[in-house]
C-alpha cells in the first residue's frame, strides 16, 4: 500500500510539473514570436530561439539552477513523447504540402538550379566533416567510422527550409515572380532529394552488417510501393464525392492522423526515423480528394503541429550549450555558418547564371534558397538521435539555421526589388507554413 502511495505520488508530480513546463514553453514560446514579428522575422524563428533560450544556454546559466526547476529529469521524456508526436504531425503536413506544379515550363532550370544547390553544399559539407572529425567528441557517436558522419553533415548542409521560404516569398510578394516561383520549385527539389539521401544514411548508420543493411532497404521499397499502389488508390476511391461518409470532415482527419501515426511507426520499426513515415504518407495522400471531402482536415493537423512545436524547441534547446562550445566549438560554429552559407549562394547563383538568369534574379536565388530554419533543426533532431554528430557540433548547427534564416530578409532588402517586386523583410505572420 505505501509503495503504491508513494507511486501515485510520483506520478502526480510529475504530471505537475509537465503542466508546468508546458505553460512555461507555451508562454515563452508566444512572447518571443511577437518579439520576433516586432523585428520583422518569421514568428517560428522567435519559437526556435525561445526554445534554446529555455534550455542550459541562457536559462541554466542563471543562478538556481533554473531549466531543472522548470523541466525535471522525470519530465523529460514526456515533453519528448509530444515533441516527437508534434514532429510527425508537422512532417505530414510538409509532405500533404509538397507539390510539383512550379516544375512545368521550366524543367530544365529547376533541375539545375536544384542540383547544383544541392551537391556544392553536400560536398562542402562532407568535406568540413572530415576536417573538423578530429574534434568529434567519439563517445557521442554510435560509428567508428568517418562515411555516416561526413554523408550527414553533408546532406544536413543541403537543406532549404521550404515552410519558411514559403512565407518569405508569400509576404515579400514574390509568389507571382519568376524568381519567386523558381526558388519554391527548387526547394522542393532540392528538399526530396535531400531526405532522399538522409534516409540512406540513416540506413547505413544503423544497419549493424550487409543482411541488415538489404533488409532494411527491401522493406523501405515495400513500404513506398504500399503507399503509392495500394494506400494512395485506395484513399483516392474511399474519398468520392458520391460517398456519404465523406461528408464527416472529422471522419477524415481520423483518417489521416492513424494513417499518419501508423506510417510514423512502420518507418521506425524498420529502422528509420518515424518522420519519414509520416512524411511519405502525407506526400502519398490525394490532396485533391481530401480537400473536396474535408478541406478542414489538414489545417486542423496543422494547428495541432504548431501547438507542440515550441516543445519540440524547448527539447532540442535542452541539447544545445552554447556557454560549453569552447575554442574548438567557436571554430566549428564559424566554420559551418561559412561553409553553409558560401555553398548554397554559391551552387544555386551560379547553376542559375549558366541556366541564363540575370545576375540579379541569380542573387536573390542564392539568397533565398540559403533559408534554413525549423527544417534544419529536424533533420539535427534525427542525427543526434542517430549519433552522427556530437552535442557541440549540433549546437553550432542550430546556430548556423538561425543565421541563415535570420540574414534572408535583410539581404534581400538589400538587394532592392526586383521584376517589380517588394523583396523589403515583412512581418511574417503564423509559423512555418505551409506545415
Amino acid at each position: 500500500m505505501d509503495l503504491r502511495f508513494l507511486a501515485a505520488g510520483s506520478a502526480d508530480a510529475a504530471t505537475g510539473a509537465m503542466l508546468v513546463g508546458l505553460a512555461v514553453i507555451i508562454a515563452v514560446a508566444f512572447l518571443f514570436a511577437r518579439l520576433a514579428k516586432s523585428i520583422r522575422q518569421p514568428m517560428v524563428m522567435g519559437e526556435i530561439v525561445a526554445g534554446i533560450a529555455l534550455g542550459p544556454s541562457l536559462l541554466g546559466l542563471l543562478p538556481g539552477h533554473l531549466t531543472e526547476a522548470v523541466f525535471p529529469a522525470d519530465t523529460r521524456p514526456i515533453l519528448q513523447a509530444l515533441s516527437q508526436f508534434g514532429l510527425v504531425l508537422f512532417m505530414f503536413g510538409i509532405g500533404y504540402e509538397l507539390d510539383f506544379v512550379h516544375l512545368r515550363g521550366s524543367g530544365r532550370q529547376v533541375t539545375l538550379v536544384s542540383l547544383g544547390s544541392v551537391a556544392l553544399p553536400f560536398a562542402m559539407g562532407a568535406g568540413l566533416a572530415v576536417l573538423l572529425f578530429p574534434w568529434y567528441d567519439k563517445s557521442q557517436l554510435s560509428t567508428h567510422g568517418l562515411l555516416a558522419p561526413a554523408l550527414f553533415l553533408g546532406a544536413a548542409m543541403s537543406i532549404t527550409a521550404f515552410p519558411v521560404l514559403a512565407r518569405i516569398i508569400a509576404e515579400g510578394g514574390m509568389r507571382r515572380s519568376r524568381v519567386g516561383a523558381l526558388a519554391l520549385a527548387c526547394a522542393a527539389v532540392q528538399d526530396f532529394l535531400a531526405w532522399c539521401v538522409l534516409a540512406v544514411i540513416v540506413v547505413i548508420a544503423t544497419a549493424s552488417g550487409l543482411w541488415s543493411l538489404a533488409r532494411m532497404v527491401l522493406e523501405s521499397g515495400l513500404f513506398v510501393v504500399l503507399l503509392m499502389y495500394v494506400l494512395r488508390p485506395g484513399l483516392r476511391r474511399l474519398l468520392r464525392e458520391e460517398r456519404r461518409w465523406t461528408a464527416d470532415g472529422s471522419l477524415v482527419q481520423v483518417v489521416l492522423v492513424c494513417g499518419l501515426l501508423l506510417s510514423a511507426w512502420a518507418t521506425s520499426e524498420i529502422g528509420l526515423h518515424a518522420v519519414f513515415g509520416a512524411f511519405a504518407f502525407g506526400a502519398a495522400v490525394p490532396r485533391d480528394r481530401v480537400d473536396a471531402a474535408a478541406p478542414q482536415a489538414a489545417g486542423r493537423i496543422e494547428q495541432t503541429s504548431l501547438l507542440l512545436l515550441p516543445v519540440f524547441f524547448t527539447v532540442t534547446g535542452l541539447s544545445v550549450d552554447l556557454g560549453r562550445l569552447g575554442t574548438h566549438g567557436v571554430i566549428m560554429t564559424v566554420a559551418v555558418i561559412v561553409v553553409a552559407c558560401a555553398g548554397k549562394f554559391i551552387g544555386a547563383s551560379a547553376s542559375a547564371r549558366i541556366s541564363g538568369a540575370p545576375g540579379r534574379e541569380a542573387a536573390v536565388l542564392g539568397v533565398l534558397l540559403n533559408a534554413r530554419g525549423l527544417t534544419e533543426l529536424v533533420i539535427l533532431d534525427v542525427g543526434l538521435g542517430l549519433g552522427v554528430l556530437d552535442r557541440r557540433l549540433f549546437s553550432a548547427m542550430v546556430v548556423m539555421a538561425l543565421v541563415t534564416t535570420f540574414m534572408t530578409g535583410p539581404l534581400l532588402d538589400r538587394l532592392g526589388p526586383h521584376e517589380g517586386t517588394r523583396l523589403a523583410t515583412l512581418p511574417l505572420e503564423g509559423a512555418e507554413e505551409p506545415a
